[in-house]
């Protein structure tokens, strides 16, 4: 069962350390079977939603997902994101 991985930036503190953490967390993503379905500010946001940068991304299980960020090549990327962006980064079973 597939399972996506839906992340929220809630602030952006340093756009410069964001990138860094691009840089290294979208190769470690891609070697986990990840793939980018959304990324960028969303076009509309509704209820409580903010209207910043969003990425969703489709695994082939929640394994894969949580071991891709489990992994030491995403650790990597979050060490170069520090406290550059605070998120709400949530992985979710895909349904039939």
């Amino acid at each position: 069962m597939t399972a996506y991985w839906v992340n929220t930036v809630m602030e952006m503190r340093d756009p410069e350390k964001v990138a860094a953490y691009a840089e290294l967390a979208t190769p470690a993503i891609a070697a986990a079977g990840g793939r980018f379905l959304a990324r960028g500010v969303p076009a509309k946001a509704y209820e409580a939603g903010l209207l910043e940068r969003q990425v969703v991304i489709v695994f082939p299980s929640v394994e894969a997902a949580v071991g891709c960020y489990e992994s030491a090549e995403y650790r990597a990327a979050m060490e170069a994101l520090g406290d550059g962006a605070v998120r709400d980064l949530r992985i979710s079973e895909g349904v039939e």
